[in-house]
């Protein structure tokens, strides 16, 4: 069996919780290898619906061994509470959950720098979560980071834990005049918690290599999207992590020999949320309906998805950055009800054309998109499960994403349900 790295290719929330748990079934482990509880991934079994934010998809398939790596950073507490909401919902937890020792762990002063951070940005602001992803990632770029394996220990984790309030309270009184954090409340809160998560840390780099060896298969997964990569995304309107199919072997301890396949998740449009540019964003009427129609709203945040169409320069850079062969495309079933459907092909700006991404902001919240149009379908395909049924005018525009992306589509997703999706032979 082969190892294979899931990544969205677009500024995240393409649906990559589904397209992992459609995989899952075919593999022994499912690997989170990077980000934070600021991801959500939604996944629908039925009629119910789970939304995850730390421990990956594959963990809704009963005898799947399921693994946070070491690029995570990990808020204890919410993981905690994800963990007690699925045992609540019948979900086995114990045997089949590995937390990288290596991991970082988020406290509550993170959280509050994040938030007065951005509140002191103004129209500057980035569109942070305010989970305390960034300045978790930061310490840890620091060399201040407290992993879980410190927390295993006394001594080392009270003074790491000292050393580092002492800091930020600091920094808090001086640019934020916040009265900052206790060390005794915070230290009693996380030893509590310490008890609820040490029997899930482990040596995750072992524990997967030596699964390989006894040739066992993993999915790797990445939450937000290429465009929201650190080194690589939109920045500085990024997140804090490798999103990136690289961040897999980072993330987790494995080597980059050992991956057989990247695939990119895109929607058959294109969101983002938070700040930052957008060339192919809709009007606002446009922007409502599609966003009504595809409930466009934060698996973590709940926040208002914005929305354009299809962007190829976008998912063009995915597919070179990530080294993607495959592609899987979801929501087609959102653009049912339009006559046209128009494709970003390139971008034009001082009078030159430019088929890929660029890292010049300036540049992209100032150019013009270049439109492909193509007539639309007009035909409910939510209960369609073979590529042949669907209508001719749907067929075409998968067939021209994947000619302009020059990638392979394997699957399409038409509906949030596990059933609701077509195969591509």
């Amino acid at each position: 069996m082969s190892n294979i790295v899931v990544v969205g290719a677009q500024w995240g929330d393409e649906g990559k919780g589904k397209v992992i748990d459609i995989l899952a079934e075919n593999f022994d482990y499912v690997v989170r290898y990077q980000g934070g509880n600021n991801a959500g991934h939604t996944v629908v079994i039925g009629d119910e619906k789970f939304i995850l934010h730390l421990i990956p998809s594959g963990i809704l398939h009963k005898k799947k061994i399921c693994v946070i790596g070491n690029g995570v950073v990990i808020n204890p507490k919410a993981l905690i509470e994800e963990i007690d909401k699925l045992e609540s919902e019948g979900i086995s937890i114990k045997g089949r959950l590995f937390i990288s020792e290596n991991a970082h762990l988020i406290f509550p002063y993170h959280k509050t720098i994040d938030e007065l951070k951005e509140i002191k940005k103004g129209k500057s602001k980035i569109g942070t979560t305010k989970k305390g992803i960034g300045p978790c990632y930061a310490d840890k770029v620091s060399r201040s980071g407290i992993r879980v394996m410190d927390l295993l220990n006394d001594k080392i984790f009270e003074e790491k834990l000292k050393n580092n309030i002492e800091e930020k309270n600091k920094i808090l009184k001086t640019l934020y005049n916040f009265e900052g954090f206790s060390f005794d409340k915070i230290r009693d809160e996380y030893l509590g918690l310490r008890q609820r998560i040490k029997g899930f840390a482990c040596n995750t780099a072992l524990l997967l290599n030596k699964a390989m060896k006894e040739k066992k298969s993993i999915l790797f997964e990445g939450a937000q999207g290429t465009l929201l990569d650190l080194e690589y995304g939109t920045y500085p309107f990024v997140t804090s992590s490798n999103v990136t199919a690289g961040g897999a072997c980072t993330g987790t301890g494995i080597g980059p020999t050992k991956l057989d396949k990247i695939i990119g998740v895109v929607k058959a449009y294109t969101t983002r949320v938070g700040e930052g540019p957008f060339p192919t964003e809709f009007s606002k009427d446009m922007m409502e309906r599609i966003r009504t129609k595809g409930c466009e709203f934060g698996a973590t945040t709940g926040r208002p998805r914005r929305c354009g169409w299809f962007d190829a320069c976008v998912v063009r850079q995915s597919v070179m950055i990530n080294g993607m062969s495959e592609i899987v495309v979801t929501k087609l079933d959102v653009l049912d009800e339009l006559k046209r459907i128009k494709i970003c092909t390139a971008y034009k700006y001082k009078g030159k054309l430019y088929e890929h991404l660029t890292g010049d902001i300036e540049m992209l919240n100032n150019c013009e998109p270049v439109y492909e149009e193509v007539d639309g379908w007009v035909e409910d395909t939510t209960g369609i499960t073979s590529f042949q049924k669907l209508p001719k005018n749907a067929k075409n525009y998968l067939k021209k994403i994947q000619k302009i992306v020059d990638t392979k589509i394997i699957l399409i997703s038409v509906g949030s349900k596990r059933k609701q999706t077509i195969t591509v032979e």
